[in-house]
């Protein structure tokens, strides 16, 4: 006999379901039409009436079973004038098609609850120094509000490759060289040029940029071009070449090291603006430090933003709009 009619039930029913997890992966979306209509088909005990439920022709039906029989190798359903049964080995499949159809449900339901609230997790990367100070507070607030959103946050100086290493939002203190990338912006700040009051009565003030080479100054380490600072001043662009003893990758390490009168330190503003309300720092040459650079939240582009990354970045913008922000305090 053809097709595996003969076969013992048990024999059957194994094939049956060997090739169902065989060809499942190469022809999911077939096989699943296929299945929900024999599950259909059983369900009412007519082509027809199964034809109507789908929206889909009775001949539509009856091709995709014979084609789920013929990939299967074995007769799923008995066939009369009156009416149509299962066959042994078609009621033990029909049961099995149940969960698959169920767990195919399941999966669409949590696709949209997915695509509504957001939820699942959420990996950030900060800036070490603006984490600490400015993003952990917003941060604890977005997961009190969303209890279903995990955080990954990773704090670093380094410019890490959102796609490759998978973050999902990224902030950047800095120019924004990938445009593959989608940038909000969430304010703006400044880099300040700061000493402590022993250090100025020490060594005096720089009376322009081009001073610096006579002070000490406390470099950063992640940037290529930390031992040249760059002003932007009445006279137009300028960069100037200084030089230290110590040099960091971080900045409020940098900041410290200020505040303890060892040298000048460039700094952005959300860094050292605690220090200089407190009076441990001050400020100098500020006609000179005019260029602001923008604050932005950066994420992989995508034709349909997930709820935890749409939620997470319009909470910084909202957050960072406010009057906490120290470029604000300033004005």
């Amino acid at each position: 006999m053809s097709r595996g009619w003969g076969r013992s039930f048990l024999e059957t029913r194994q094939v049956v379901f060997t090739r169902l997890f065989r060809y499942g992966k190469q022809n999911a979306v077939q096989d699943l039409a296929a299945v929900e209509a024999f599950v259909r088909v059983v369900d009412r005990g007519s082509f027809s009436a199964a034809a109507r439920d789908l929206g889909v022709a009775k001949s539509t039906v009856s091709k995709r079973i014979a084609a789920l029989e013929e990939r299967l190798g074995a007769r799923l359903l008995y066939r009369t004038t009156r009416s149509v049964r299962p066959t042994e080995v078609g009621a033990a499949y029909y049961e099995r098609c149940l969960a698959v159809l169920a767990a195919a449900e399941e999966a669409e339901r949590a696709v949209t609850r997915m695509q509504q609230v957001p939820r699942g997790r959420l990996r950030v990367s900060a800036p070490m120094s603006f984490g600490q100070r400015y993003l952990a507070p917003v941060l604890a607030e977005f997961m009190r509000d969303f209890p279903e959103v995990e955080v990954d946050l990773d704090l670093s100086d380094r410019m890490v490759d959102v796609i490759a290493e998978g973050f999902d939002v990224a902030i950047r203190v800095a120019a924004l060289p990938d445009s593959s990338l989608i940038a909000r912006r969430l304010a703006g700040s400044r880099r300040l040029v700061v000493g402590a009051p022993s250090y100025f009565r020490a060594r005096g003030r720089p009376a322009s940029p081009a001073a610096l080479a006579d002070h000490d100054c406390l470099l950063y380490a992640y940037q290529a071009s930390g031992d040249t600072w760059h002003f932007d001043g009445p006279g137009g662009a300028q960069a100037v070449r200084v030089q230290g003893r110590l040099r960091a990758n971080n900045g409020d390490v940098l900041a410290v090291a200020a505040c303890a009168g060892l040298g000048l330190a460039l700094l952005p503003d959300f860094i050292v603006e605690p220090e200089l309300r407190a009076g441990r720092l001050e400020p100098t040459l500020p006609e000179h430090c005019r260029a602001e650079t923008a604050l932005h939240a950066v994420y992989p582009h995508a034709r349909h933003l997930v709820p935890k990354v749409r939620a997470f970045v319009d909470r910084l913008a909202v957050r960072f709009a406010g009057d906490e922000w120290p470029a604000r305090r300033r004005d």
